[in-house]
């Protein structure tokens, strides 16, 4: 695990919070997006500078923008995913 990365007890928190995929067909690794945003979030970089290891960064930027800034269900869930990972880290 890298330092920006999720640990297992941690993912066991989040996973819950994800909205559930409508399709009913995972396309993507969640955990793996999960952390390249919040390594995106944690060292304030912009999405070019993502790291490949986290997946195509138009992906990740797209899962962001539909769940944080087209829904208030969205915006709720990056809302509480921001507070988790904060108690997570003190």
């Amino acid at each position: 695990m890298r330092r920006h990365e999720l640990s297992d007890e941690e993912w066991a928190i989040i996973a819950p919070l994800l909205p559930a995929n409508s399709r009913g067909i995972e396309r993507v690794d969640n955990r793996r997006e999960i952390n390249g945003n919040l390594w995106r979030f944690r060292t304030g970089s912009s999405w070019r500078d993502v790291p490949e290891r986290y997946g195509p960064r138009t992906t990740l930027y797209n899962r962001f923008s539909r769940w944080g800034v087209k829904r208030v269900s969205g915006i709720a869930f990056w809302t509480r995913f921001q507070s988790v990972t904060i108690e997570i880290s003190s």
